[in-house]
C-alpha cells in the first residue's frame, strides 16, 4: 500500500469514528428533585394561561420548541417578553410551519422573536418552554400540549411544569441549543 493510500485510509477511519461518536445518543441525565412540580391537563385546566403566566414572569430568556404553533395568546406573550428585553427564541417544526395556514410564526418573527425551522427529523415533535434556565427561578414546561387552540379546547393533553430546578432547565436548554445549530432561520421562503 502506498503512503497516500495509508493516509487516506487513516483519515477516513478517523472521520468515521468521529461520525459514529457524534451519532451516539446522549445518556439519560438524572437530577435531584428540587423545586416544585405542577401538572395540568386538558380538557379542563387552563394550560394556555399557565404557559402565558410563566412567560410573562420571564426576566432573561425564553426558549421554545414547538411542533404546531397557532395559539395567538401564547405568541403574544412571547412578543411581550421580547419587547421588555427578554431574549426569546422559537424552534418550530418545518413541515408544520409550511402546512398550517393559521401558523403563529410569522407574527412572532414580525414581533422581533428569533424563529428557526427544524426540518432535520421526520417530526420536530418537542413541546418545551425553558425560562431563565441559568437562575434559581428556572422553569421548564413540557408535555404533549401543542401550542394550539385545539390542544386547549378539544384534545386530551398534559404539561408538567418544573419550577426552581436549574439543572433540569439547563439540560433542556442544552438540547435546545444543540437542535438550533441545525435549523434554518424562519423566512417566508424557508417555510
Amino acid at each position: 500500500m502506498t503512503t497516500a493510500r495509508l493516509i487516506v485510509g487513516a483519515t477516513l477511519a478517523i472521520w468515521l469514528a468521529q461520525v459514529c461518536v457524534a451519532a451516539e445518543p446522549a445518556r439519560p441525565q438524572r437530577f435531584s428533585a428540587v423545586g416544585s412540580i405542577e401538572t395540568a391537563f386538558t380538557p379542563g385546566d387552563a394550560i394556555d394561561s399557565l404557559i402565558v403566566n410563566a412567560i410573562d414572569g420571564a426576566r432573561d430568556e425564553v426558549l421554545v420548541q414547538a411542533y404546531s404553533f397557532t395559539h395567538r395568546r401564547i405568541a403574544r406573550a412571547l412578543v411581550r417578553a421580547r419587547e421588555r428585553g427578554v431574549a426569546v427564541s422559537v424552534l418550530a417544526d418545518r413541515e408544520q410551519a409550511r402546512t398550517l395556514p393559521q401558523n403563529a410564526l410569522p407574527g412572532l418573527a414580525a414581533g422581533g422573536v428569533d424563529v428557526c425551522l427544524d426540518g432535520n427529523f421526520r417530526a420536530a415533535h418537542n413541546k418545551v418552554v425553558v425560562i431563565d434556565a441559568d437562575t434559581p427561578r428556572a422553569i421548564t414546561i413540557t408535555g404533549s400540549y401543542n401550542f394550539t387552540y385545539a390542544a386547549q379546547r378539544g384534545n386530551a393533553e398534559n404539561v408538567v411544569v418544573l419550577r426552581d430546578n436549574p439543572p433540569a432547565a439547563r439540560a433542556y436548554r442544552s438540547n435546545w441549543m444543540r437542535l438550533k445549530g441545525a435549523c434554518v432561520p424562519f423566512t417566508k421562503d424557508a417555510q
